[in-house]
């Protein structure tokens, strides 16, 4: 069997660029999701008691899951395809690559929530509901809202979001380790295996009944 060859970088410095390219890659992908996710389409309206509501044009309210859940479908790809890559590194497979690959992929998820939050707050802005030119001769007035990267403000449905990338990641990894035979994920340095007992005449011979 072919033994790895020792790793020309540092195990530190593998499990440091690993998380810090997930993390940039998490960015890259919240630019992209600020370019792809829907726009909500709104009126403020002006009701007959002279109070503002606002509501939202047909289905345009499904956007706010749409928008949410392209944000976890994006990273998770990218954990995915960092698992693999992150395992045909070799050298460095073991738990303390699979904790930098969970941390990467964590990290990745809130990069790109954040960077995506301020694109496209920047890009559509935000809706002031008091001020909006509303009056009795134009009663509705037409806006268009900001997609959001979180099903909702609880800290749980945040987490998740956070989360679940690294989950995936992580189970990836744990798929493709349990899949090799060797104790050892064949990461240097390589761990002798052990051998067997010595087969004889006598071990390879049925017990007799």
């Amino acid at each position: 069997m072919n033994e790895v060859a020792p790793p020309r970088v540092s195990r530190r410095r593998a499990l440091v660029s690993t998380a810090a390219g997930l993390t940039i890659a998490g960015a890259l992908i919240g630019a992209l999701w600020a370019w792809l996710a829907p726009p909500i389409h709104g009126v403020v309206a002006l009701t007959k008691s002279g109070e503002r509501v606002k509501a939202y044009l047909g289905n345009e309210a499904d956007h706010f899951f749409i928008a949410a859940f392209l944000v976890v479908g994006l990273v998770s790809v990218l954990s995915v395809v960092a698992a693999v890559l992150v395992w045909k590194w070799r050298a460095h497979r073991g738990p303390a690559m699979v904790a930098a690959l969970a941390i990467g992929s964590a990290a990745a998820a809130g990069a790109s929530a954040g960077v995506g939050a301020v694109l496209v707050h920047w890009r559509y802005g935000a809706i002031d509901i008091a001020s909006a030119p509303v009056s009795p001769e134009h009663r509705v007035h037409y806006v268009v809202e900001a997609p959001a990267v979180f099903f909702g403000h609880g800290p749980l449905q945040i987490a998740a979001t956070i989360l679940f990338p690294a989950a995936v990641a992580a189970l990836v990894y744990a798929l493709m380790a349990v899949s090799t035979q060797r104790d050892d994920l064949g990461a240097w340095p390589p761990v002798e295996q052990p051998l067997g007992p010595p087969v004889t005449a006598e071990s390879a011979l049925p017990s007799a009944q």
